[in-house]
């Protein structure tokens, strides 16, 4: 921000004695100070400010500081005021010697100018002893805009709540869009990502999460089954035609990454393939999984998005499949890739029941190969909604449905998705090994900034058991505790209560802000470091048990404004949408149009999303992600 950019100068001009910048451009015509060792406030005009900080830095040959955040705020009761604060250690040096001091520095900055707040009263302070502060969370991957969100939402009406509540009645794990924003607010999360568009039902997605208030949003668009990628392909298309495609897939749905779902399986689903190993070849286009990750993986990289290609792996849910796990991760030969949902792709097929954990070989890969990140997709106990755009693997689950009714369906054959419920029980087997597998997963990651906090809402949980699920990693007894009172004994098939580690506060911080804000290139988010967004969370450290710390935070404020106190919503806002547009050569387009003529019911200009359409009529301002391209020789 330019007011943070503003109130760090200053700190710099007064250690490097820059009196060039104690003008009337950077301040109005007064100055105030409050000298240390708390005297009386000094007001005084510019010439005499200069005079001033001469004197103090006369006794010492140097001044230097250190500034460790920058935390700039817009108070909800003035929006053109910026209240900037920063706390840093200042050095003074003196004939090789050095005193050392702290200090916490606010600054008041409204157009363009420091201002004098004096006369300005200050409708909140937020006392922040015995209090944590982080920057607000993000999650990277949520389901919680599109069109089988809300065919869950109309299936299973039975486990919406029929009594008086204040906001909804759907039930947790298919909420309303009010009622993920409510949630999602309160335990502090300020950014949630929908990583299942389909291209063709961008509109509706978009449409929903704008409808979804307080955080900001984004979505990743579905390729890997649509028939004009798989068709560029087969015919031996240069990598540059299929970079093309994928930057205009981008600008056309508005969305800030790229997701291949199951790759080509879906598409060889349609031809009565029930499976598609990494290396088999689909009946149709006699392309392999394999040539796909590495396709989109390198569009993906050389367009400069910063989000890697994030891949749903073949063979979901399938014993034995961490085989292909891996050489889903090899096929990107390299290149940055994100593996979402791991734990469903992270099994063996060992033991006397043909199933066993291999998160101990899949966490080997993800150690040691350095373009390598993942979430997890955390199974949890409970009723939820499996949902997925990966059609073959719903339809070989439909069997299990808990209640039995499900779904599958498909749109103008670009892609496919299925809705089947389920209940996890710790009465299962699979079930309570599942349950370990995620945990040994996130235990046996030794960098958070490779791993992050996800349930695959709401395919292995709702994402209101976040707090649950970080009190599991942070507290081996209670995990060690829940692992003794399973109903089925899974202890011969897990390592989980051999693994000593338990997560910090910093890793917690980390794997939910910092590594999802720098994966998805949300320079601005995050941190509270200079110009990072006002979306901060505050908890109270005096509430010794973290599931009840994380789930209730005592403040959280999304740009500037305090939203949520003491679990009540104060003030209601609207976040924008995170995009990326890689430049393309328009050529494609023709090509396309060709395609949508003949194929589609649609035509090819109704079927992009312009940013006044996002603007004006979907209801969501977007923020533009910077894409740097990149080349391989």
């Amino acid at each position: 921000m330019e007011a943070a950019n503003l109130a760090v100068s200053f700190s710099d001009a007064f250690v490097n004695e820059d009196y060039s910048f104690l003008s009337e451009k950077n301040f109005t015509d007064k100055m105030y100070f409050y000298p240390e060792k708390g005297l009386e406030r000094m007001e005084f005009d510019i010439p005499t400010a200069i005079d001033i900080i001469k004197g103090m830095h006369e006794p010492y040959d140097s001044i230097r500081r250190s500034i460790y955040d920058v935390i700039p705020v817009v108070p909800s009761w003035d929006k053109s005021l910026t209240v900037v604060m920063f706390p840093f250690t200042e050095k003074r040096y003196k004939n090789g010697e050095v005193e050392t001091y702290r200090f916490f520095e606010r600054h008041y900055i409204k157009d363009g100018k420091i201002i004098d707040k004096l006369n300005e009263k200050i409708s909140e302070t937020i006392d922040c002893k015995n209090k944590i502060i982080m920057p607000g969370a993000i999650d990277l991957h949520t389901h919680i805009g599109g069109g089988k969100v809300n065919i869950a939402r109309l299936m299973l009406q039975e486990f919406h709540n029929n009594s008086d509540r204040d906001y909804d009645l759907t039930a947790d794990f298919i909420p309303s869009t009010l009622k993920t924003g409510l949630q999602y607010i309160k335990m502090g999360y300020t950014s949630c990502f929908e990583p299942a568009v389909l291209p063709i039902n961008a509109r509706q997605s978009h449409s929903e999460m704008a409808d979804t208030p307080f955080i900001d949003k984004g979505g990743y668009a579905l390729l890997g089954n649509d028939d004009f990628l798989l068709d560029l392909i087969s015919r031996g298309a240069h990598q540059s035609e299929i970079n093309d495609y994928v930057a205009f897939i981008l600008k056309a749905t508005q969305c800030i990454g790229i997701k291949v779902v199951n790759p080509g399986g879906i598409n060889a689903f349609k031809f009565n393939q029930r499976a598609l190993n990494v290396d088999e070849n689909s009946v149709r286009y006699k392309i392999t999984p394999r040539k796909i990750v590495r396709l989109l993986a390198r569009a993906v990289y050389e367009l400069g998005v910063p989000h890697p290609l994030h891949v749903h792996c073949s063979n979901l849910g399938v014993p034995g499949n961490f085989k292909s796990t891996i050489e889903t991760i090899k096929a990107a030969e390299g290149l940055p890739v994100h593996i979402t949902h791991i734990q469903f792709h992270s099994y063996g097929n060992n033991g006397d029941r043909n199933f066993s954990s291999a998160s101990a070989e899949i966490t080997d890969y993800i150690n040691k190969i350095p373009n390598l990140t993942c979430d997890v997709g955390q199974v949890l106990f409970g009723q939820t909604a499996t949902m997925s755009g990966d059609s073959m693997k719903q339809h070989a689950n439909h069997s299990h449905a808990h209640p039995d009714k499900w779904l599958c369906m498909d749109i103008e054959c670009e892609a496919g998705c299925g809705v089947v419920p389920f209940k996890y029980t710790d009465q299962s087997f699979v079930n309570a090994l599942q349950w370990a597998i995620g945990l040994e997963t996130f235990l046996l990651t030794e960098d958070p900034d490779k791993i992050f906090l996800t349930t695959d809402h709401p395919n292995g949980a709702p994402f209101t058991s976040y707090p649950h699920l970080i009190k599991l990693l942070m507290n081996k007894s209670f995990r060690d505790n829940l692992l003794d009172q399973l109903s089925v004994d899974i202890s011969k098939h897990t390592i989980l209560k051999d693994i000593k580690r338990e997560y910090t506060l910093s890793e917690i911080a980390t794997m939910t802000r910092s590594a999802p804000a720098r994966i998805l290139g949300l320079t601005n988010k995050g941190s509270l470091s200079k110009e990072a967004d006002a979306d901060i969370t505050i908890y109270d450290s005096n509430i010794k048990d973290v599931e009840e710390m994380f789930a209730s935070p005592t403040h959280v404020i999304k740009d500037g404004v305090v939203v949520v106190k003491d679990g009540e919503i104060k003030n209601y806002t609207w976040g924008k949408t995170q995009v990326v547009k890689p430049e393309y050569d328009a050529t494609i387009e023709k090509k396309l149009k060709k395609y949508f003529d003949k194929y589609h019911t649609i035509a090819l200009p109704n079927y992009s999303i312009s940013n006044d359409e996002m603007s004006e009529v979907i209801g969501s301002d977007i923020n533009e992600v910077k894409c740097s391209r990149k080349r391989i020789s």
